[in-house]
């Protein structure tokens, strides 16, 4: 709806060309137009995104609460100040590094921690059958 209302409009302004003289004035009025139209994208598209971030940051946050055996020390990452961030970064880094030769230690775990529980059985959704066990 939008881009047609757009296109509209360009479509309209460039049959008005021949009428005008294919002007100056003519040529400004669509450069500053779609000038301040961009300008003004950025701030919806960064809006948009901000959104977006905070909301995968809740549920990735819920999923680590929620979730046995997680470090808690990664709720709230964000927030976090650099060099914190660059320590937990090279834990992962070193666990990636770990498995990709075969994870000689065994664990899965950038940092010792308590054994985890085993899995908890989920309720199922509603109108959907539950998954059949492995």
């Amino acid at each position: 709806m939008l881009f047609a209302g757009a296109a509209g409009l360009i479509v309209i302004w460039a049959l008005t060309g021949p009428f005008v003289g294919f002007g100056d004035t003519w040529q400004l009025i669509i450069n500053t137009s779609t000038t301040i139209i961009t300008f003004l994208m950025v701030f919806v598209i960064q809006n948009s995104q901000n959104r977006d971030t905070a909301a995968l940051h809740i549920k990735i946050d819920e999923l680590i609460a929620r979730t046995e055996g997680t470090r808690r020390v990664l709720l709230d990452l964000e927030e976090l100040d650099d060099t914190a961030l660059e320590k937990i970064r090279a834990e992962y880094e070193e666990l990636a590094r770990r498995e990709r030769e075969g994870g000689q230690d065994g664990t899965d775990s950038p940092s010792p921690r308590r054994p985890s529980a085993p899995p908890r059985a989920t309720k199922p959704r509603a109108g959907k059958p539950p998954a059949p066990a492995p």
